[in-house]
């Protein structure tokens, strides 16, 4: 009871006094805000993802983003049921973030914790470029703080310390996204040993209490036993040390909806088309809002803002342009090349990590999503929306790969399930003497009319460098945020009733598949309970939940839906680039999903068949760049009605010689898959001697009816790499 009317005199306290200050801000022409009369330190603020629901339980219910077309009226300044009754002050935002990568998706997020009125905009999808394309890594980065150590370079050291504390911080914020990863640094020169372990020690004390697990030696049999891959020749031992490691574009998409439910406006495949200026108060002409362009639907509109951040990475420059045709390039564009092979080559929990490369590079060599990541290059390029991955690239990381693994592990060009191309957007600063010059860590620039750009930096601090974007843009435009920065303990949508064990929980309540609720657990948190109640039933006793879409891989029918309907995909890449991760983790199995994918798409969003072949194109052409060959664009748009150049005997099944691509680059076959290739290749074998005489091809395709390609038989066997000069070559 005292504490009732402690609670209510204090309540009735607080009223008073904001009450008579208002009176006083009034009299003396000032506006009054809560932020004026209180510390922002003391105003608390409410999660609205914040539930009751203990970690590992089902949550009695689940907060529901905004449809997009409600993300595309609050852009216009409507009302969300279309309804044009706001006020001129209320259309205004007061930011506008360009671009939905991690940093844009960060400054939005920083910016709605904070009180403001925000919006972000996408002209692709969410983590669409560099953001998604990454090394996979939350790390302080111990190549840099070598060269720190070694160059005396205290902004090298300043950055390493700051991506420690950054990279802690990651791991709270989103536990089920993020997780440690132990990386094992062979030595095989004894002197090594002692100056890695130096390294290593110093990378654990700049953490500080940031720290995660500590660094430590391993010998030899304990290496090889740790990573049996490992070249044993000369192997003196090993370094281990710890960093964090993510699932970049579905934490990217997570960053982005819970700025949504943090009070922000975010809508991808939106497009800037142009800068709109105005005079301010001085007369000095600035920046005031955009030009719109829903990509979905061609529509044009003009939103108003009191200050517009440019945060598009790589394709920076083009935004900078807006503001000033003239303005000299700051993106030093490089590309990074990644691969995906098999997760055989690799242990479950650790990676690896070369530090002395042929040319002086490093390459990691990491366990994810099931697959194993392998990379990465620094190649000057191009600035282009989806860069593909030169076969030079290619090799180079392979051949570097074969040098620390064992001789009795053969990795092979087939062996490469998704190659992809990231840029890196360095960039020079224009207010620096030296414009040539680049800037190690990030860079925040206000030009004269007052757009803000950021750029550079990395995936480990897109939060400090969101909360310096954020502070910068406050300061320059005026603006009353009602408190200070929150994002170092606002978690994001999934972690809230998230445990490690919940799978369990998802397994005896659904009936899912163990394999699929690890999954779901680790890629929607929470949310994976949304996820396992939009599944359809299965034929089978067990699983009795969840149809996948490929069978080698643990992805299912639901994940669509929900992408869909809670994580704003639009279309058939969006899914299974950025929502489902398939076509980073195996291209081939992303095009076999493709009809899957686009069915249940097309059933939410109500695709007519036009706009099912032209996603179908689209995803298509987006796995070109994904490690697939340009052939496949050669394909019937719908491969299930078009069964030409199809071999639909007894002994083969439904092998498509005409479309070679379906089986390139394919590290796993299932044992149906491989029975069907030996009885294929049996029937063509003539005289049964194990190989096939190039002087019997030309009438086995006659014989089966199949028209040889343009170039005859010629292309086939160039593509094969056999010398046919003469009729007894064998291929």
């Amino acid at each position: 009871m005292q504490v009732a009317k402690f609670g209510a005199a204090t309540a009735a306290t607080a009223g008073m006094a904001y009450a008579g200050y208002s009176f006083y801000q009034r009299k003396t022409g000032r506006t009054p805000t809560i932020a004026n009369l209180y510390p922002q330190s003391l105003i608390n603020y409410a999660d609205p993802l914040q539930t009751p629901t203990p970690p590992g339980k089902r949550p009695h219910a689940f907060w529901t983003p905004p449809k997009r077309q409600d993300m595309i009226n609050d852009l216009k300044g409507l009302q969300r049921d279309g309804r044009d009754t706001k006020t001129a002050s209320e259309k205004e935002f007061d930011l506008l973030v360009i671009g939905g990568g991690a940093t844009g998706a960060g400054c939005t997020l920083d910016a709605a914790t904070r009180g403001l009125k925000v919006a972000m905009v996408e002209r692709d999808d969410f983590a669409a470029g560099t953001s998604s394309k990454s090394t996979k890594l939350v790390h302080g980065g111990v190549r840099y703080l070598q060269k720190a150590i070694m160059g005396l370079d205290y902004d090298q050291w300043k950055m390493v310390r700051e991506a420690l504390h950054e990279r802690k911080t990651f791991l709270n914020i989103a536990p089920y996204l993020s997780h440690e990863l132990p990386i094992l640094l062979p030595v095989y020169t004894w002197w090594q040993l002692p100056y890695f372990w130096i390294g290593c020690k110093m990378y654990d004390i700049l953490a500080g209490k940031q720290g995660i697990s500590s660094s430590y030696i391993m010998g030899r049999g304990k290496t090889l036993e740790s990573f049996p891959m490992l070249r044993s020749e000369g192997l003196v031992g090993s370094m281990v040390y710890f960093d964090g490691q993510h699932n970049d574009a579905r934490m990217n998409s997570a960053l982005a909806v819970t700025a949504a439910a943090h009070g922000a406006v975010v809508a991808n495949h939106v497009e800037v088309t142009s800068l709109i200026k105005g005079p301010d108060a001085d007369g000095k002409e600035v920046v005031k809002g955009a030009m719109l362009r829903d990509n979905e639907t061609g529509e044009e509109w003009s939103v108003r803002a009191k200050g517009v951040i440019n945060a598009t990475g790589p394709f920076s420059d083009a935004i900078l342009k807006m503001d000033e045709p003239q303005m000299a390039d700051i993106v030093a564009p490089s590309s990074g090349v990644h691969l995906v092979l098999p997760s055989y080559f690799s242990p479950k929990n650790m990676g690896m990590l070369d530090p002395a490369t042929t040319d002086g590079r490093v390459v990691f060599f990491l366990p994810w999503e099931g697959g194993v990541v392998a990379g990465t290059t620094d190649t000057l390029c191009n600035v282009e929306a989806d860069p593909k991955p030169s076969e030079k690239e290619i090799e180079w990381i392979l051949s570097e790969i074969r040098r620390f693994l064992s001789p009795d592990v053969k990795i092979r060009r087939g062996d490469v399930l998704s190659a992809w191309s990231g840029i890196r957007p360095l960039v020079r600063d224009p207010k620096a003497q030296n414009t040539k010059d680049l800037v190690r860590n990030h860079m925040i620039h206000t030009s004269d009319s007052g757009l803000i750009t950021i750029a550079g930096g990395k995936w480990t601090t897109y939060r400090e460098m969101a909360k310096e974007t954020i502070d910068t843009a406050i300061d320059t435009f005026k603006l009353q945020p009602l408190r200070e920065c929150q994002t170092e303990s606002v978690r994001l949508i999934g972690s809230h009733a998230w445990s490690d064990t919940m799978f369990i929980k998802l397994v005896q309540n659904f009936g899912v598949d163990l394999e699929v609720a690890k999954h779901l657990s680790h890629n929607y948190g929470d949310r994976a309970w949304a996820v396992c109640a939009m599944a359809d039933r299965t034929s089978e006793q067990y699983p009795s939940v969840g149809n996948r879409l490929h069978p080698l891989y643990p992805f299912i029918d639901a994940e669509v839906r929900y992408a869909v309907q809670y994580e704003y995909a639009l279309s058939a890449v969006d899914v299974i680039a950025r929502r489902l991760r398939l076509a980073f983790l195996d291209a081939q199995a992303a095009r076999d999903s493709l009809p899957k994918v686009i069915d249940i798409m097309a059933g939410e969003l109500h695709w007519d068949d036009k706009r099912k072949k032209a996603e179908h194109r689209k995803a298509l052409e987006y796995l070109t760049t994904m490690g697939l060959p340009d052939s496949i664009l050669n394909e019937p748009t719908s491969v299930a009605n078009d069964k030409k150049g199809y071999l639909n005997m007894k002994t083969t099944g439904d092998l498509n010689f005409l479309d070679a691509a379906s089986y390139y680059r394919r590290g796993v076959f299932s044992a149906e898959e491989i029975g069907a290739f030996l009885s294929a290749f049996a029937e063509f074998d003539v005289h049964g001697d194990g190989h096939i005489e190039v002087k019997d091809i030309k009438p086995l395709f006659d014989s089966i009816k199949v028209p040889l390609p343009q170039g005859d038989i010629d292309e086939y066997l160039k593509a094969a790499k056999v010398d046919y000069s003469s009729p007894a070559n064998t291929v």
